[in-house]
């Protein structure tokens, strides 16, 4: 399959001014100010496949946000090389910009008084979509996302998910192959934050896009990526299947059971950790190497008419990834 994205060696480093507490401090930077150099992202490398759902996941400050806008070409990086389907980024090119769309959960491109169908028709003009496909990519991303009531109402008097909805038809309208969408459900409610997540799922398939998607949210990343990528502090840290991931890094397992009859819940203490009762549901958290141990003690000696055992939720392992519990996560790929 061909590559869309290509990144070797990409470096990126900020000119900052250090400002300290205080009125003489602040004087003195007027005239002299102290800079220092931030490393937002320290030679990264990776390729992605036409058509790929890539989670480009890390801590505040990681680096995934400048690596989107540096793919994109919003920012001119220090160093290194990229292509995008087979484009600089850098060059700014229409037929690139054609090709792809950059979505930020906290930046609005929509006219904020007027109705988002103005916004539309601007962006068919921009990007010189005939107005025949104009349209047929207008009525099914309207339908895709259900806003055909939403078209002729001002923006201000949305809600957040509906604008964001209507965020996603002002990106996509000219048909992207490529989409990088930085935390696209951020402050949305669970069924708006759904409602995103299948929409997402289904113009990668449908159109074969290729996505690259950060997100705080592990639900979205689990529910959509096969793939994750792992950034902490400008360097990619990990490359591979989010199931390895987990399965690599989970310590624990947990243990659903729902026992019959009246059983003796205290006792379930000494198999593992206890965290959840609602009675006659039990759930308990146990070391990965004793699951299956634990899982027949229970079975042996308590009247159990359902047990499972499932894995640890992945946002328990990004969080001791990124709490430094990890030291040794170092596994990548297409570098």
């Amino acid at each position: 399959m061909d590559l869309s994205v290509k990144v070797h060696r990409l470096t990126k480093n900020f000119e900052v001014t250090v400002k300290k507490p205080g009125l003489k401090e602040a004087i003195k930077a007027l005239f002299n100010p102290e800079k220092k150099t931030v490393h937002a992202l320290k030679q990264i490398s990776f390729t992605i496949e036409e058509g790929e759902l890539v989670g480009f996941i890390g801590p505040n400050g990681a680096g995934k946000t400048t690596t989107l806008k540096t793919l994109s070409g919003l920012l001119y990086p220090t160093s290194g090389h990229v292509l995008v389907e087979g484009f600089d980024p850098w060059d700014r090119k229409s037929e690139f910009l054609k090709k792809i769309a950059l979505v930020m959960g906290q930046k609005n491109q929509l006219w904020w008084d007027l109705p988002a169908i103005e916004t539309f028709e601007l962006n068919r003009a921009i990007y010189e979509i005939p107005r025949k496909k104009y349209e047929e990519s207008l009525n099914e991303l309207v339908s895709l996302l259900d806003v055909k009531k939403l078209l002729s109402i001002p923006v201000r008097r949305l809600s957040l998910g509906q604008r964001m909805r209507l965020e996603l038809v002002a990106a996509l309208i000219h048909g992207p192959k490529v989409l990088f969408l930085d935390e696209p459900t951020i402050g949305l409610d669970v069924v708006a934050s759904q409602k995103m997540r299948d929409f997402i799922l289904s113009y990668n398939k449908r159109f074969k896009a290729t996505v690259i998607l950060t997100s705080h949210n592990m639900g979205d990343v689990a529910s959509l990526a096969k793939r994750v990528i792992v950034i902490d502090k400008g360097k990619i840290i990990f490359d591979g299947n989010l199931s390895e991931l987990v399965s690599l890094y989970a310590k624990e397992k947990i243990i659903k059971v729902v026992l019959s009859g009246d059983g003796d819940y205290k006792s379930l203490e000494k198999i593992g950790k206890v965290i959840s009762i609602s009675i006659p549901k039990v759930e308990i958290l146990v070391s990965r190497s004793m699951a299956t141990l634990a899982a027949s003690e229970i079975l042996q000696n308590f009247s159990v008419e359902d047990l499972n055992i499932e894995e640890e939720p992945v946002e328990n392992v990004v969080r001791r990834i990124f709490s430094g519990e990890t030291k040794n996560l170092k596994r990548k790929k297409n570098g």
